[in-house]
């Protein structure tokens, strides 16, 4: 099997028979080091990565590519997917439910969301974090260092919780490393409108712009908004203490 010549969104129309719409397009085509995607839900997201995985897969005959997500469940829906255009590639697939093994040498694990349990992997070509927003600190931690030797490249996509995590610092502080790319649900034509009118009033405006509109609004799992800390700071209060008594006496 050969590295092919093509473009990644040609690559996988041709031989995926999958049909990226143009946001979808941009993703496959950044050939970014560093991807952070915040999207809808619904948007395709987990289709859009795994079509990026099982192309590298592809073209880099004995990569190694780490999948991982908050829970076992979703990283075998990853894997299934990833599988999938494997197989309508043409490509030789073996393995089980979380690790995938290619004819031309290449490994796609799937790896569950905890930090003690994905260590000891090496020089991987491609990370990729789904619903990373949802996944730990300490698991992003455990992952980083894989980079070191092979320079690997790492992906990083989710639907927004909140100001916390690292999804949100890297979005909103994370530098010039990472290429960002925003697809809220106004700027996908498989939504309808009338859904999207529907679910506003029937989940309210806050949850609707997390959901919907990529905004990292605060929710109900986070103490205080970020806009009352930032006025709270302009006025010379102690956020951080405030903050911890608040944990304290919960």
């Amino acid at each position: 099997m050969e590295a092919t010549t093509l473009s990644v969104p040609a690559f996988v129309r041709m031989k995926f028979g999958f049909d990226p719409d143009a946001m979808q397009e941009r993703v496959l085509a950044s050939g970014a080091k560093r991807l952070l995607l915040c999207c809808t839900r619904q948007w395709g997201k987990s289709t859009t990565a795994a079509a990026l995985a099982a192309h590298r897969a592809i073209s880099e005959p004995g990569a190694l590519v780490v999948c991982i997500s908050p829970t076992l469940r979703q990283t075998h829906e990853f894997l299934l997917k990833a599988r999938g255009f494997l197989l309508e590639a043409g490509c030789v697939v073996s393995g089980g439910k979380m690790a995938l093994q290619v004819s031309n040498g290449s490994r796609l694990l799937g790896l569950p969301g905890k930090d003690a349990f994905v260590r000891g992997y090496s020089k991987p070509s491609l990370i990729v974090i789904d619903e990373a927003a949802r996944v730990e600190d300490v698991l992003y931690k455990a992952v980083r260092p894989m980079l070191a030797v092979g320079r690997g490249d790492m992906a990083l996509l989710s639907t927004p919780y909140g100001e916390r995590g690292f999804f949100w610092r890297e979005w909103s502080g994370g530098g010039e490393e990472w290429t960002r790319i925003e697809v809220k649900a106004t700027d996908c034509l498989r939504i309808p409108a009338e859904f999207l009118e529907s679910e506003k009033r029937v989940q309210g405006a806050e949850w609707f712009a997390q959901e919907y509109l990529c905004s990292f609004v605060g929710m109900e799992n986070q103490a205080f908004r970020s806009e009352w800390f930032a006025t709270a700071r302009l006025a010379g209060l102690n956020t951080t203490a405030l903050n911890f008594q608040w944990r304290r006496e919960r």
